[in-house]
């Protein structure tokens, strides 16, 4: 594990917590599965660009799906 890969962890993760927060007070589901999703996968993938790559398109999906 780098430094890139360790400080872009801590922004989705970051970005994660806020969508989780928003998504529980405003009951929105979506928000709240990737706010999850943002703070948990960063565990799991060592790779810095798969990081970038799978947190933008999950920082995205509450944008382009809206329920």
């Amino acid at each position: 594990m780098d430094t890139a890969t360790l400080l872009w962890g801590v922004l989705f993760g970051a970005i994660g917590l806020g969508f989780f927060v928003y998504g529980r007070k405003q009951s929105a589901v979506i928000p709240l599965i990737c706010g999850i999703l943002l703070m948990v996968f960063p565990y799991f993938i060592s790779n810095s660009y798969l990081i970038v790559g799978i947190g933008t398109v999950l920082v995205a999906i509450p944008y382009f799906i809206r329920r």
